[in-house]
């Protein structure tokens, strides 16, 4: 059995890191989404007097939380998966469908980070503020395109090292 190159440990061990870095991120987010509800709610069911522009905090906090997850979610093998073509057509079949899903997925998500990098860049002159509070999108997009390009190289480090080990037991195999 072939080893993975050192340059791809170390790729996966950095953007573990970055992962981890955004899984703060999140969680921080998170919380103050969870306050602002809570907070919002007392406003408006207890006091009777809703707070102006919430919606706008929890749609923004709300993006972060999104970013964070994608990312956080992707080296961690959290996202659904079905395993039934190994039991069907073969381990080299699944070899092969792996290999496509995974090329089509990094493309899908170079071409998500690309596109939030170029939207975020427009910034005011596009309108891009929410309706109530006139927070600026560009942020909260770059963000994501982050987060996206971030998920994007997983993907790639992932293919790579899916075939190195082609003929062997490839690590990031999806398993029962």
């Amino acid at each position: 059995m072939r080893e993975t190159p050192d340059g791809l440990q170390t790729a996966e061990k950095g953007l573990r890191v970055i992962a981890r870095l955004f899984a703060v991120m999140g969680g921080v987010a998170l919380f103050a989404l969870a306050g602002v509800t809570i907070v919002s709610v007392f406003f408006r069911y207890v006091l009777r007097d809703p707070i102006f522009g919430i919606e706008d905090v929890s749609t923004m906090t709300m993006t972060l939380v999104v970013a964070a997850s994608v990312i956080w979610a992707a080296v961690n093998g959290g996202h659904v998966s079905v395993n039934v073509l190994p039991m069907v057509l073969g381990r080299r079949a699944s070899r092969v469908t792996d290999l496509a899903g995974r090329l089509v997925s990094c493309t899908i998500l170079a071409i998500a980070a690309y596109a939030l990098a170029v939207k975020g860049s427009c910034g005011l002159p596009c309108g891009a503020i929410t309706s109530n509070l006139s927070i600026p999108h560009p942020p909260f997009y770059f963000v994501l395109s982050a987060a996206m390009g971030l998920t994007a190289l997983w993907v790639l480090v992932q293919i790579l090292i899916g075939l190195v080990h082609w003929n062997g037991t490839d690590p990031n195999e999806v398993t029962d």
